[in-house]
């Protein structure tokens, strides 16, 4: 009797130091030398294979993402914002995006210390667009829909590594620039657009004329030989006076002469902002129909007629 007292002590014993030893487990994992730190995660995509490795891409703490300042509407220099997720700065190499929109890629591209990106923050980087991948007026909605796909180059301690991610384009940065720069390419195999460079502005200096030049081509380019001009939209520093309405329905055609529209002018709006903080006021906005491409040519001012746009606006609404 007393024998089997004391195997049943002792298996309540040993039993008592396994439970111990469990419960103790994390704290004395921690405490012994030589234990690696887990990496930080990543929230976004992961584990899609490396093209130069073929093994799959570990997570990491970035997450990307696109967009484009309104200076840059004319220049077709987007954003590759790259946001830290982790509580340690990341070292950031080099950045480049691609869409079946765009399979030439976007790049930016670091000094040979890179650029480091705090905890929490995010950095903007600048890459311009190449020549987009155009396709027929129907094709063009199913290929909008193939979301974006960055390849961010980051160093953190001594380790360089290559991460591939969904960039997210919530304001529709490449579709908007796609859009723009084919519908530039087919309008240009008809006629070139541009703005004299010089502004008439009335003796009152209250109203000015713009001259919009179009120069058709010689001969169009396979079936684009014509366009038309649907109408012309006013900007934000811009407006048509209600006595002066700007040209609508407008034919383009390939091997014709050369015309030019004088457009009367007024400030748009007069607010102290509007000159000071002004981006896009001297793109003049054409809705240009070209082979059932339809959307907006947008033709720039030159430096000169720029600044005298924003004199005169500024002139015409002291006037008031």
């Amino acid at each position: 009797m007393n024998g089997v007292l004391q195997a049943r002590r002792r298996r309540h014993a040993a039993a008592a130091v396994v439970l111990a030893v469990l419960m103790a487990g994390p704290a004395m994992q921690g405490c012994s030398p030589g234990t690696p730190v887990p990496a930080p995660q990543q929230s976004g995509d992961s584990g899609r294979p490396d093209q130069a490795s073929g093994t799959p891409t570990p997570r990491g703490p970035l997450t990307a993402g696109l967009n484009q300042f309104r200076d840059n509407y004319a220049t077709q220099i987007i954003e590759i914002q790259l946001s830290n997720t982790s509580s340690v700065p990341v070292t950031v190499l080099g950045a480049d995006v691609s869409s079946t929109l765009f399979p030439a890629g976007a790049a930016w591209q670091a000094g040979p210390e890179g650029t480091e990106v705090p905890p929490g923050q995010t950095k903007s980087l600048p890459a311009r667009l190449p020549a987009p991948s155009c396709q027929s007026p129907a094709e063009d909605a199913g290929a909008r829909t193939v979301p974006a796909e960055a390849r961010v180059s980051v160093r953190q301690g001594s380790t360089t590594s290559t991460v591939r991610m969904a960039a997210a384009d919530p304001f529709g940065v490449l579709a908007r620039n796609y859009a723009e720069l084919c519908l530039a390419r087919d309008a240009g195999r008809v006629a070139m657009f541009s703005l004299a460079p010089d502004l008439e502005v009335a003796a009152d200096a209250r109203t000015a004329v713009v001259r919009l030049t179009v120069t058709p081509n010689k001969a169009g380019t396979g079936t684009i030989r014509e366009l038309t001009i649907e109408r012309i939209d006013g900007t934000t520093l811009l407006a048509a006076p209600p006595d002066s309405p700007w040209p609508s329905g407008v034919t383009v055609a390939a091997g014709t002469g050369p015309a030019e529209f004088r457009l009367r002018v007024r400030p748009a709006r007069c607010d102290p902002h509007a000159v000071a903080e002004d981006k896009v006021g001297t793109l003049l906005p054409l809705l240009v129909n070209v082979s059932g491409r339809e959307g907006t040519l947008k033709v720039a001012a030159g430096p000169a007629l720029k600044g005298q746009i924003h004199d005169f606006v500024t002139a015409a609404c002291g006037a008031h």
